[in-house]
């Protein structure tokens, strides 16, 4: 198969098996490896000459790929392959089986393994009148006291964001990528994309409030699908609910681009951001799982045991700078 970017992006079934988020990740300095099923980062151990990949959000896998891949990895010192197909649990229709077969076992997840999803094809008011009733209300409030929620591509409004985005990480105690992670994310994914005459990946919104910005948000648009990756929002004037009015102007969105589905990104039990997202009513949907398969057995046990330590040394670090 000719992996150009127009064949390779047919197959792409999320904005992270994009041949343009593979540039991003180039761009970041990771190794990517691109096969006619999806595309894996390599990342190099420090002080080793051993790597692990990852293959995350891909499509359906057969025999033939999962064979294909772990070829690769056993010629390239890669000691375990991480796999989260962006596939649903209750659409399986034997993926787990096969990964098993290949000696796959659970692991580490690096996306939460639900999320919400919502229909888009419904009319607006039939959306509107399916939330609870203090979202809508809160919604209403929003607009009444004069939020105002813009599409933006400037360079201000996107210095604002990831303002905003380190102050949320900060308040919400959680990590954020770096600012160069960010900014080298929206010149991939829209930027280039823009010059190149192309729909966008990456469409920023922003919040208003008797001009202040109060909330901005980074959606991404592949396919029929609209996703909800980044958020943040300021601490000031929460009274007036920006962000209940964002997800109801980022849902206005992805039906005027005509898309049928709302990817809300992630859903993790008694956090604030999921009680946010319930208010919504989207159906809650399960992935098939996080998947490891082991190509250096002893060498996997060790990542396993030096993984572990590593989060707890950032987590102590996290403790100390609070």
């Amino acid at each position: 198969m000719n992996l150009t970017k127009k064949t390779f992006n047919k197959i792409a079934t999320h904005p992270l098996q994009t041949w343009e988020w593979g540039e991003f990740r180039k761009s970041m300095g990771n190794k990517v490896v691109r096969f006619s099923f999806g595309q894996i980062t390599v990342h190099k151990i420090p002080h080793t000459p051993f790597s692990v990949a990852a293959l995350i959000k891909c499509g359906r896998l057969n025999d033939q790929n999962l064979e294909e891949l772990l070829s690769y990895c056993k010629q390239n010192k890669v000691i375990f392959v991480k796999i989260e197909p962006n596939i649903f649990l209750s659409d399986d229709d034997g993926q787990i089986k096969i990964l098993k077969k290949h000696g796959a076992t659970p692991g580490k997840r690096l996306f939460t393994p639900k999320t919400f999803m919502m229909d888009l094809t419904k009319t607006e008011d039939e959306i509107l009148k399916s939330f609870h009733p203090k979202t809508r209300y809160n919604i209403k409030l929003a607009i009444k006291k004069g939020v105002v929620v813009d599409e933006k591509e400037d360079s201000k409004s996107f210095e604002k964001y990831l303002e905003l985005t380190f102050e949320t990480a900060k308040r919400q105690n959680f990590f954020a990528h770096t600012k160069k992670y960010h900014r080298q994310m929206w010149e991939t994914l829209h930027k280039n994309m823009i010059e190149e005459r192309e729909a966008p990946i990456a469409h920023l919104l922003v919040a208003t409030f008797k001009k202040e910005v109060l909330a901005t948000w980074v959606v991404f648009v592949w396919k029929d699908t609209l996703y909800y990756p980044y958020g943040a929002s300021s601490d000031k004037h929460r009274e007036v609910m920006a962000s209940h009015l964002m997800m109801w102007e980022s849902i206005r969105l992805g039906k005027k681009l005509k898309l049928s589905k709302f990817d809300m990104w992630g859903l993790e039990e008694g956090k604030g951001f999921t009680r946010f997202k319930e208010g919504f009513r989207p159906q809650v949907v399960e992935f098939v799982g996080t998947w490891d398969i082991p190509i250096n057995k002893l060498g996997y046990k060790v990542y396993l045991v030096m993984d572990k330590i590593r989060w707890q040394v950032l987590r102590l670090k996290s403790k100390i700078g609070r």
